[in-house]
């Protein structure tokens, strides 16, 4: 009635992090299950089989999924129906907490990651709880993708956060050892962009990919004049 839809949002940054994994494994698209994850101020999460997105954490707008810098990612809509009846909130105000002043800024008091990794470090009680709320939404958004994607091969780290925190990248391996996911201390730590980070062994490649949604728009254009791409195939929602 609405034409309301599940947009998906980040895509362009999903779409080059999945074509890019495949070419640093070595793999064509077609048989490769990847979960691309864009961690940065935003924060989704998307499961790609055969080249093609089956499934992603962000919906109709970008505050559903993970615990981001200030969007609340996933909340109870019961919670916002009792925040209006009990607390007599307007939907105004809902709005702006729910966009603007949760998360990590609600919980650490801070929406930087670096800031709240310092603290934690300092065993600062907030943000030690912050990082355990962001880490446990983040395992489990994976494991649904990979449950998906009917498996996995490749977990990619894309984005402010997971291109430069390796402590975060730490933290979602240890909970996804299960998986088959494992990550080199070392090559963790001294990882550049597009760097394979996983052990020698492990079942699943773990790759550090830089976002480079310029790359995917140049390539999908020239796809577009070339006449390969039917338009409008490629306008995934970004945010």
């Amino acid at each position: 009635m609405y034409g309301i839809r599940r947009y998906g949002f980040h895509g362009l940054s999903h779409a080059y992090s999945s074509r890019r994994a495949a070419q640093i494994v070595a793999r064509t698209p077609v048989g490769l299950r990847v979960v691309t994850c864009h961690l940065g101020a935003g924060a989704s999460l998307a499961a790609v089989v055969d080249g093609k997105c089956v499934d992603t954490t962000m919906g109709f707008t970008p505050l559903e999924g993970l615990v981001m810098a200030t969007r609340s990612g996933n909340v109870d809509p019961g919670l916002l129906l009792w925040l209006e009846e009990h607390e007599h909130l307007t939907a105004r105000e809902i709005a702006v907490a729910l966009e603007e002043r949760s998360s990590l800024l609600a919980l650490a008091g801070t929406a930087d990651m670096r800031e709240v990794e310092t603290a934690a470090a300092r065993q600062e009680p907030d943000a030690m709880l912050a990082l355990d709320v962001y880490t446990h939404h983040l395992v489990t958004g994976i494991a649904a993708m990979t449950a998906a994607a009917g498996g996995i091969d490749v977990l990619t780290f894309s984005g402010g956060v997971g291109e430069h925190s390796a402590g975060i990248r730490r933290r979602a391996a240890a909970g996804l050892g299960f998986l088959g996911v494992e990550v080199d201390a070392a090559r963790n730590l001294a990882a550049g962009l597009d760097a394979d980070i996983g052990t020698h062994d492990a079942l699943v490649r773990t790759l550090v990919v830089a976002a480079r949604e310029d790359v995917q728009i140049a390539e999908d254009v020239r796809r577009l004049l070339a006449g390969s791409l039917p338009a409008g195939a490629t306008t995934a929602s970004r945010d």
